[in-house]
């Protein structure tokens, strides 16, 4: 489905990714772990096309998509479920979702997503109206994860999504990823809670300064020297 190949980038004159290739299969939820610093949030600003690539191709269903403004690569069927929710907060949660179904061909089956997402997380239905602002850490993390349903992605990138969260909460959260990918979303999950991540990844890939480090199967990842080194340097 997405495949990277040598992809080198990073801010203005700073590189922060080296030569990374990888590939997401459709139907997979594949893990990226990594410390702070490793590259792991650019690496998911490149493939939505918030940061430009300096080298290296990116192709989707076999079509090229490195280059492509980030309402392009939405169009593409990826969407991206940012690192600290990136919400409106002045907007209530139903007008947050509504955000992201913006594209012409979402708008069309908004109804159809609006009630997955409240399928998927009750409590934002009857919290609809409330400012999503004034919500929990939890229920706001919620919402972004529901905003990016919102465009009927093929392929769900989602950031740090235990950042700043309870272990109940997180946990809450993975099982819902995991729902997520059973019900036909290809997800590509970003994280540093290497345990929550192994647990509902088909992949992994361990990126460290840039570069990816190992990657195979979470059975592979447990026992390597490379997580360990990390995390732990």
């Amino acid at each position: 489905m997405l495949s990277l190949a040598a992809v080198s980038a990073g801010y203005g004159s700073f590189r922060a990714l080296f030569d990374v290739s990888l590939e997401v299969a459709a139907g997979e939820a594949v893990g990226v772990i990594g410390p702070n610093g490793a590259g792991k949030t650019t690496l998911m600003r490149v493939i939505s096309g918030l940061i430009p690539l300096i080298s290296g191709t990116m192709t989707m269903d076999g079509k090229p998509i490195a280059g492509l403004p980030a309402h392009r690569i939405i169009e593409h069927g990826i969407a991206h479920v940012p690192e600290n929710r990136r919400l409106f907060p002045r907007l209530t949660v139903e007008e947050n979702l509504r955000i992201g179904a913006y594209i012409p061909a979402a708008r069309a089956h908004f109804s159809e997503q609006l009630s997955y997402v409240y399928d998927l997380f009750p409590r934002l239905k009857d919290r609809s109206d409330q400012l999503a602002g004034t919500m929990s850490g939890g229920e706001q993390a919620m919402v972004s994860i529901g905003r990016g349903l919102m465009c009927a992605p093929k392929l769900l990138l989602i950031d740090e999504p235990s950042l700043g969260l309870s272990p109940r909460l997180v946990k809450e959260n993975f099982n819902i990823i995991r729902q997520i990918n059973e019900r036909g979303i290809t997800v590509l999950l970003v994280e540093q809670n290497v345990h929550q991540t192994l647990a509902i990844s088909h992949f992994g890939f361990v990126i460290s300064k840039g570069r990816v480090a190992t990657s195979g199967t979470p059975s592979e990842l447990a026992g390597r020297s490379e997580v360990r080194d990390a995390y732990f340097g």
